[in-house]
């Protein structure tokens, strides 16, 4: 069964029909939405602060979701939202994903960054803190640049296959449960 814990008088929130692998941990302010996975080896740790998901999002394997602490100089909390994926191997740290955008493998958005909708972030991609992103473009690189524009149509044609297909794959564990 996965690790969810209560921290500072925090307990995490999880919605319906969402499947959270047996090697997940989510602690203290963490809400997550209705229909999402959260996959083996994610981390979602709210213990300085606040972390909330949307609906029908997915965070793969071994990401790994945290914030700065909320008395710290420049605090930050995580906000995914609706409609995301979010890559093996990703590290979003204090930023706001807004919804129907697909996080890479391997890519890292830092505090304070805002990922607008229909972004999609490039596998192993940097994000730095602060930065405000264009919606429906393609950002790669470190330091993350918009390489591209596409069309809410594209956007939403590969955000949602994404989100889709890891609905479906959910489906498959609960099922098995």
């Amino acid at each position: 069964m996965a690790v969810i814990r209560s921290v500072r008088g925090k307990t995490p929130k999880v919605g319906e029909n969402t499947f959270v692998a047996e090697t997940a941990v989510l602690t203290g302010d963490v809400t997550v939405g209705r229909d999402c996975s959260i996959w083996y080896g994610a981390v979602l740790r709210g213990d300085v602060n606040t972390i909330t998901v949307g609906d029908r999002t997915n965070i793969q394997d071994g990401a790994v979701i945290h914030t700065l602490y909320d008395a710290s100089p420049v605090p930050s909390q995580t906000h995914i939202g609706s409609d995301v994926s979010v890559g093996h191997n990703a590290i979003i740290h204090g930023a706001t994903i807004e919804d129907n955008c697909l996080v890479g493998m391997g890519a890292t958005i830092l505090d304070n960054a805002v990922v607008a909708s229909g972004c999609i972030i490039a596998a192993n991609a940097l994000v730095l803190s602060n930065a405000r992103l264009e919606p429906n473009s393609v950002y790669a690189g470190v330091p993350a640049r918009k390489v591209k524009e596409i069309s809410v149509e594209q956007s939403r044609d590969i955000v949602r296959r994404t989100a889709d297909d890891y609905r479906l794959y959910a489906s498959w564990y609960c099922e098995e449960a």
